[in-house]
């Protein structure tokens, strides 16, 4: 099983979810004041969207690690992470 194995990787990953759980927080918030609909559904995508950023930055590591172990060279795990980003 593979885990995160930069400490840089896990710093920024846990700081994109607390940045995202302030997001739900604040989308509690919006409920609990009777916000309207509209001003929800856009808070609510744009944690979605965050979420998945997390999680392609976590598929990413996930990648960059299975060809570095495979020999892979640095160029060619960069040109990797560049598809995975661009059409994600």
């Amino acid at each position: 099983m593979n885990h995160l194995q930069r400490e840089q990787d896990k710093k920024a990953l846990i700081l994109r979810l607390k940045r995202i759980e302030g997001q739900l927080r604040g989308l509690q918030r919006l409920i609990d004041e009777d916000a309207p609909c509209e001003s929800v559904a856009q808070q609510l995508s744009a944690a979605r969207r965050a979420l998945d950023k997390a999680f392609h930055s976590l598929v990413g590591c996930l990648i960059e690690s299975r060809l570095s172990a495979k020999g892979s060279a640095p160029a060619e795990i960069k040109q990797a992470l560049d598809i995975l980003s661009r059409y994600s």
